[in-house]
């Protein structure tokens, strides 16, 4: 079996490959670039493997007149560049040890003891530099039924690593079957190892997170997440109740997946997910902003988080949104606001200055944008 995918053709992931191939050593896209092909999905990164030891890679490398980084050299990964972008190259390798966070590993000589170190089945597919696929692990089978499925004993690959925990509902949202459910074996992995998730770092857990909530519909997965504990786990006092309903409301608004309305939608402590500042000031508004008409919310915040907290609205009292709130608060967005400080001084200073102007925009707010600038001075 072969694939057919644009990046085969790409002369600089060509370069790469024949770099390793013309010195005798094996070089396959793995991972993520070739499930996504077979999908027919985006494929963002082309990853490579080989039996090439990481310093004969970058020696390679470099002879044939690219640059290479010692990305992850410990772990058998170097990232060439050719043409400008960056290729990740890994050896072939096996787990010597591992704490549920990090590896200790090994150089192997085959793609098969590679592939037992994966996670699951679909990602354990390999593609050569002519598009001829290698399946290992019987990985296709899974791919073709949207199986998300762990490598052998699901249990053994959590406690490698416990964000396989997290990455088994992502992967669930972005490329599960929804009417076949979530595979039963692994859920209950899951759950057999949930406390495992108490030693990952708020990085790894938050960027799990966002990539999960981004999925065009997380609403399953999330509610797998909350049936076996997982949820509760990284989301403290999340409920996963109205995460469906929001994403209909969205579908039904023509509004694009967004992981920090979801996230609003579940609510929760946050601290494990180690949000930026600005992220957290967002999501206090998504959470905040309430009783605002559309066009007052599109002034106030913008038409991206207007329509954002109007979806929120909408899903948690089970209605759609108004099918004049979008425009209103676009117009609204478009406002701007008649008065400044100079039109008040020197009549007004300091507080009472500040105080007046909110008055007088809280009125003008209130009027539907319709006050004119006279009638507010007038009327201050």
């Amino acid at each position: 079996m072969k694939i057919d995918a644009d990046w085969l053709r790409d002369p600089d992931a060509q370069a790469v490959c024949a770099l390793l191939t013309d010195a005798g050593h094996q070089a396959w896209f793995v991972g993520g670039c070739v499930r996504n092909a077979l999908l027919g999905a985006t494929v963002a990164d082309l990853d490579l493997c080989t039996d090439a030891h990481p310093e004969t890679v970058m020696a390679l490398a470099e002879a044939a007149g690219l640059r290479v980084v010692p990305t992850g050299i410990d772990h058998g990964t170097v990232t060439a560049i050719s043409g400008g972008k960056p290729f990740e190259v890994t050896t072939f390798r096996h787990d010597v040890a591992t704490d549920g966070r990090h590896a200790v590993v090994a150089f192997a000589g085959d793609m098969d003891t590679d592939a037992r170190r994966r996670d699951f089945t679909m990602n354990a597919l390999y593609a050569a530099p002519d598009g001829t696929i290698a399946d290992p692990l019987g990985g296709l089978p899974d791919l073709h039924a949207r199986r998300v499925r762990f490598i052998n004993d699901a249990g053994q690959r959590i406690r490698e690593d416990y964000l396989r925990i997290l990455r088994f509902f992502r992967f669930h949202a972005w490329y599960g079957d929804p009417d076949a459910g979530i595979d039963a074996e692994g859920l209950a992995a899951c759950a057999d190892h949930i406390e495992g998730l108490a030693h990952l770092s708020r990085e790894r857990i938050g960027h799990e997170m966002r990539r999960l909530l981004a999925a065009p519909d997380p609403a399953p997965a999330v509610a797998s997440m909350a049936a076996c504990g997982a949820l509760a786990q990284v989301l403290p006092g999340a409920n996963a109740a109205f995460l469906a309903v929001l994403v209909h409301v969205e579908q039904v608004a023509g509004l694009a997946p967004d992981w920090l309305r979801r996230l609003a939608m579940l609510g929760g402590e946050t601290d494990r997910l180690r949000l930026t500042n600005a992220e957290a000031r967002q999501l206090e508004t998504l959470q905040t902003a309430d009783g605002q008409t559309a066009g007052v919310l599109g002034y106030l915040y913008g038409l991206e988080m207007a329509l954002s907290v109007l979806a929120i609205r909408a899903a948690a009292s089970g209605v759609m949104m108004e099918k004049a709130d979008p425009m209103q608060a676009e117009q609204g967005a478009a406002q701007v606001f008649p008065l400044n400080a100079a039109d008040l001084m020197p009549a007004l200073q300091g507080p009472a200055l500040g105080a007046a102007l909110k008055r007088a925009e809280e009125k003008w707010m209130a009027s539907g944008f319709a006050l004119t600038r006279a009638e507010l001075l007038q009327d201050l």
